[in-house]
This record gives structure tokens, C-alpha cells and sequence, in this order.
């Protein structure tokens, strides 16, 4: 039951690995042409920007994937169905971030005076901003149409197109110097806008000619499903920007301080790029397989195995970074690698929002989407709270205890509610062992070893990694032989 799962997310995994590392190579490049202050703006405005996303969509592309397989139980003209369904969601979501765009024109320079000095130097990176969001905003639903459509390869192509386009023009204008000029920082936003444009006329042609027109009915019933999964959007992802907006106003000594401390934060919570990349992969696969037309046992059992996996990977890839932080600090500019030692508690956040990102399959499923927004409000609370007492006094680090807390929390309630109301055999003890193996091994090396040598303690430390993979491939019985033939008879045909 499981394999459609795998086999979509190591198509996204492979890919999405690829296309994010291409990404991921403008870290180190921005981090060593920019002071801590300028990449403070670039972080500031790349953590707004999915902010702007989740409230512009609305919800959305959960809802285009529950409908469509409605469309699917209901029966009768089912691609007619499929097609009204994407029409509606793809209408409200355009309209949506044209209004957004018109508003933020119109109101530059107030938006300007509120984000701080900077912007009120530059009041036209908010408007290049608005512009990215709404490009993307108009992708969002065609997107996710190819990957209900399970043409995964498609999607990643035009990803791919996206990030390289976004890529070589932000290193063509580094090379041109035009990051020296005053305009400075907003050659960023230039390559992401143009990218995201040709992006989008390349993404048209598999809409088949559907244009966004808005059935009022159907609206309406989308509305109901969807409405919660907005609100929890809404604080979820401003449970994730706000510790950027925490550090920008509540750390001590003036705005220059605060957005130094703001890039180095950023620089370091970019570091965390393998966890997230695994993350994302399993979301783009996952989504739309646990909310097609699952029976209701088949759907406990495959999302009780998924998590476990999960889990299990998680600690390996966690264990893979920290294990070899000196490495990974590499990528980022020497100014930078300061912070370096948050990188373990920004890593075991990532870990706990994926855990927290399975527990919400059961109310997506059943449409009780109201839990969403009861527990991503606990978290946007916790944030908040712990923000005032932590961040004025270690400022960034204090941001990524306060992150780690809030999603902890999130995924204990989230628990509590899935015990309550829809019981699911997750293998706790199966997932605690491997939390307890990777809690020891991370201490010996950091404690144990500590007083070793540095080539003696990276060889120990390969010993452990490799020990911590030894026993989730014993523990699972994994057959690596067998997945290496297969792999291998694929590359050949």
C-alpha cells in the first residue's frame, strides 16, 4: 500500500533534492557579497513571502485535492467534475492575489514605514515583493492539478526551470556588479520575479486551455473545508516567519544589531536545507495520497507505517548534520557561522513540524479541519509568549528555543486530539527507540568525545552515523541488497 507513496516521494525526493540544492548554492554566494545586515533584509522578506502565500491561497490546494476525489466518489462526468473544481480554486486564488498586488501598490509607502528603514530607503522592493507573490499565487493550483494528476516529472521540470532561471540570473547580476549599486539587494527580487514569470507561461499549457472562472456553489461547499485550513495556515506559517519578526523588533541595540542578528539566523536556518528538503519531498508525495479514496482502516494502517518511516529517516538525516556541523557551516560566509551552534535545536524543529504534518492527515480526511486552526493557534501563542522573555535576552538563539518549544507543543496536542478522536496505531515505541538511539549518539559525540582531537572525532563520528543506519536497517529489515538490484535494473532499462 505504501509503495505509490515511496515511489512518488523518491521521484520528488531525487528531484526536489537537485532542484533545492541549486537553490540553496545562492546561500553561500548571498552570505559572501552581503553584510550580516543585508542578508538580514533578504531573510526578512524571504520569510514573509510564504506568510503572503498561505493567506492568498486560502486553503486551497488541500481543497482541490479533497474535491477532486470527491468528484471521483460522486461519479458521473468525472473529468468535467475535476475540471469545475480546478477552475473555482484556481479563479478565487487569482483573484486573490490580484487585489493583494493592487493593495500593496497603492499603499507602499505606509507598508514601507512599517517593515523599517530600509524599505523606507527602497519602497520598491515591497512592490517587487507583492508582484513575486502574486505570480506565484497564480502557479499554486496548476501545480498541484499535475501533482493530483501524478505527473510528478512534469512538476519538477518546471520547479527546476524556476530555481535555475532564479539562479543564473541572480549570479549574472552579481557577476554584471550590480548588487554594488544603490539598488543592491532588489537584483535579488528582480531574478525571482523574472523567474517566476517565465515559470508561469511555461506552467499555462497543462492547465488544457481551462481558464479560472469561479462556480459560486461549488465556492461555497470549498469554503466550508476550506476555511479552517486557512486560519491554521495563517498562524502556522506565521508561527514559522515570526521568529525572524522577533528577532527584527525585540532584539536589543537598534536596527542595525537586529538585522545582523536576523542574517545570521537566516544563514543558519538555511543549513537546515537536507531536512527540509526531505520534509518538503514527503509533503508533495504524501498530500495527495493520504487524501484520495482511502478505506478508513487501510488509511490508519498506511499513515501509522508512514510516520514510523518518517521518523526513522528523520533521526538519520538529523545525526548526518549535526554530527558533521563543521562541514555543513561551510556554506555559509565566515561571518556567519557564529550561530552554528543553534543548527541542532533549528533541525529538531524541522523534525517535529513533519511529525506534526502526519497527525494532520485524520482531520483533513474527515473534514474536521477546525482542529488545524485549534492547534496552529497553540503554537502561534507559545511563539508569541516565549518571544517576549527569550529573545530580548539571547536574541536569535532565543528564537530557536522558542521555535523548537512551539512546535513540540503542537505536535503533543495534535496527538492528544488524534488519540481522542481518531485513533491511529502509531509504533511509539518503535519511533522512541530510534529518538532515544539518536539522543545518545548526538551527546557522546558532543560530550564524550569532546576532548579528542579534531580527525579523531570526525572518525568517530562516522563510526556513529554508520551504527545509527546499521540499526534502522536491522531494526526494519530493510533489504538493501534487493533495493540495490532494483535500482540498478531501473538504470538499465
Amino acid at each position: 500500500m505504501l509503495e505509490k507513496l515511496a515511489k512518488q516521494t523518491a521521484i520528488y525526493g531525487i528531484s526536489t533534492i537537485v532542484v533545492r540544492f541549486l537553490n540553496y548554492l545562492l546561500t553561500p554566494y548571498y552570505t559572501r557579497i552581503f553584510d550580516q545586515g543585508e542578508y538580514g533584509i533578504v531573510t526578512d522578506i524571504y520569510a514573509l513571502i510564504p506568510f503572503a502565500l498561505v493567506l492568498l491561497s486560502m486553503g486551497m490546494e488541500s481543497s482541490y485535492f479533497r474535491f477532486t476525489t470527491r468528484a471521483e466518489e460522486e461519479g458521473g462526468d468525472v473529468a468535467r467534475g475535476k475540471r469545475k473544481v480546478f477552475a473555482t480554486t484556481w479563479g478565487v486564488t487569482s483573484l486573490n492575489a490580484v487585489i493583494f498586488f493592487l493593495v500593496v501598490w497603492l499603499l507602499n509607502a505606509p507598508i514601507s514605514r512599517a517593515m523599517g528603514a530600509a524599505y523606507v530607503l527602497h519602497p520598491e522592493y515591497v512592490t517587487i515583493v507583492a508582484a513575486i507573490v502574486m505570480v506565484d499565487v497564480w502557479t499554486m493550483i496548476p501545480f498541484s492539478r499535475l501533482r493530483e494528476q501524478g505527473r510528478a516529472m512534469h512538476f519538477v521540470v518546471l520547479k527546476a526551470l524556476s530555481v535555475l532561471l532564479n539562479v543564473g540570473l541572480a549570479i549574472g547580476f552579481g557577476i554584471a556588479g550590480l548588487y554594488a549599486t544603490p539598488f543592491g539587494v532588489g537584483w535579488v527580487l528582480i531574478a525571482n520575479l523574472i523567474a517566476s514569470i517565465i515559470t508561469l507561461v511555461a506552467l499555462l499549457p497543462s492547465t488544457d486551455g481551462i481558464l479560472p472562472r469561479i462556480d459560486g456553489a461549488l465556492l461555497r461547499k470549498i469554503f466550508v473545508y476550506s476555511v479552517p485550513l486557512l486560519i491554521s495556515g495563517i498562524a502556522g506559517t506565521a508561527n514559522e516567519f515570526i521568529d525572524r519578526q522577533m528577532i527584527k523588533y525585540l532584539t536589543p541595540g537598534g536596527e542595525e544589531v537586529a538585522m545582523a542578528e536576523l542574517g545570521v539566523y537566516g544563514a543558519i536556518v538555511k543549513i537546515a536545507v537536507v531536512m527540509t528538503l526531505f520534509t518538503q519531498m514527503y509533503r508533495l508525495a504524501a498530500e495527495p495520497f493520504f487524501l484520495s479514496g482511502f478505506k478508513k482502516e487501510e488509511f490508519k494502517e498506511a499513515n501509522a507505517a508512514s510516520m514510523k518511516y518518517f521518523v526513522m529517516a528523520s533521526m538519520v538525516i538529523f545525526l548526518g548534520i549535526v554530527l558533521f556541523r563543521d562541514l555543513f557551516a561551510l556554506i555559509v560566509g565566515r561571518d556567519f557561522r557564529e550561530g552554528i551552534d543553534i543548527l541542532p535545536i533549528v533541525l529538531a524543529s524541522n523534525v517535529m513540524a513533519g511529525v506534526w504534518f502526519n497527525l494532520s492527515f485524520w482531520y483533513k480526511r474527515e473534514e474536521k479541519t477546525k482542529y488545524a486552526a485549534y492547534i496552529t493557534f497553540l503554537g502561534l501563542a507559545v511563539t508569541i509568549a516565549l518571544s517576549f522573555v527569550l529573545v530580548p535576552k539571547m536574541g536569535y538563539r532565543g528564537a530557536a528555543w522558542v521555535r523548537l518549544v512551539a512546535e513540540a507543543a503542537m505536535v503533543v496536542w495534535s496527538y492528544t486530539l488524534c488519540r481522542k478522536h481518531y485513533p491511529i496505531p502509531y509504533d511509539l515505541k518503535r519511533m522512541g527507540e530510534y529518538v532515544m538511539l539518536t539522543a545518545a549518539i548526538y551527546c557522546t559525540s558532543e560530550y564524550a568525545f569532546s576532548g579528542v582531537d579534531d580527525n579523531m572525532h570526525t572518525a568517530l563520528n562516522v563510526l556513529l552515523f554508520m551504527v545509527a543506519i546499521a540499526y534502522a536497517v536491522w531494526r526494519e529489515k530493510i533489504d538493501v541488497k534487493g533495493l540495490v538490484r532494483a535500482a540498478i535494473g531501473k538504470f538499465k532499462r
